[in-house]
């Protein structure tokens, strides 16, 4: 996603990636009534205050993931409870916090996993909690021991936070004389040299993803923690486009849904894989640019007015 924050990520700006960024949309704040219990996942509560409420708070702004923001707060509350033990003096091992998150694109894994690298800062696990996010392109070299090299770069710049490696199982295409293999190996080394120093977090979509824990013994006993980004639902979807659409100060007529719904269906029916939320993004941002268009021509003289500017139409949909 080619409009991605630069901080506290790390990334090289030698290439263009379009559509990467926006993984999930997050709906706008609502004040919390201090005396109710925050909800959790499948109808878990939780007090308003403490530790936990602006990870809550954060979360609960996204649409859907309802099983990925349970396994997060399972996370915090894993942390939360080794600490309280600690200072009772009772044993509390260190635990292996490498992920697998598996899911078509659009489905929110970069964002959350933005999340966990500051939750994981917070709580002590992580020294700095930035994100840093590759791909095969980035970690493959073009001779014997070049690829070495350069995911050790990366694995560096990653040190105190999260190493986020997208489309993961294209690592292990192209066979045995293919120097992805050579990029897995290095990380697998990492993850003992570099032991609770860093997380790595290996994503794509989930069949892919599969064969690729297949592709190598090792890997599987390797990340204990296993998240499924399922896609969005229409009704999800639609709540997503509303909420970018008034990010940016604009807003749908009741018959511009409709028209963006039925898109969405026929979308759904024939794209594989379905790019979720991203292609909810490309529509929207195409239909701005439709807007711009419509606007100049029926007010080449004047400005239309305040709503005239805000409201996108069934025919800027296209």
């Amino acid at each position: 996603m080619n409009e991605r924050a630069r901080t506290p990520d790390v990334r090289e700006p030698a290439r263009s990636r379009p559509a990467r960024q926006i993984n999930v949309v997050l709906r706008p704040a609502e004040p919390a009534a201090s005396s109710a219990p925050a909800a959790i996942g499948r109808g878990r509560t939780l007090p308003p205050n403490g530790p936990w409420a602006e990870w809550q708070e954060e979360l609960d702004r996204m649409v859907g993931l309802e099983d990925v923001k349970a396994l997060v707060y399972e996370i915090y509350a894993l942390l939360q409870v080794a600490k309280m033990r600690n200072a009772v003096g009772l044993a509390s091992d260190s635990h292996v916090f490498h992920m697998i998150f598996k899911g078509n694109p659009g489905t929110g894994k970069t964002t959350v996993a933005r999340i966990l690298a500051r939750l994981l800062q917070s709580m002590g696990v992580l020294s700095k909690g930035h994100l840093v996010e590759v791909e095969r392109a980035d970690l493959v070299g073009e001779y014997i021991g070049h690829t070495a090299q350069k995911t050790r770069e990366w694995i560096r710049k990653a040190l105190g936070g999260v190493l986020f490696v997208d489309e993961a199982y294209s690592l292990a295409r192209g066979g045995e004389k293919d120097f992805g293999k050579e990029a897995i190996d290095t990380l697998v080394k990492a993850m003992e040299d570099y032991r609770n120093q860093f997380v790595l977090i290996l994503a794509g979509y989930t069949l892919e993803m599969e064969m690729f824990l297949l592709s190598n013994p090792g890997l599987p006993s390797r990340f204990p923690i296993r998240m499924e980004f399922p896609d969005y639902t229409v009704d999800q979807l639609i709540q997503i486009a509303e909420g970018m659409a008034r990010e940016r100060d604009y807003t749908f007529l009741p018959q511009t849904l409709h028209k963006l719904r039925q898109m969405l269906i026929a979308e759904k029916n024939e794209a594989y894989p379905f790019s979720n939320a991203r292609f909810v993004r490309n529509v929207i941002e195409r239909a701005i640019r439709n807007q711009a268009v419509r606007l100049l021509e029926q007010y080449p003289n004047g400005s239309p007015g305040r709503m005239e500017l805000m409201c996108l139409r069934p025919e800027d949909l296209r």
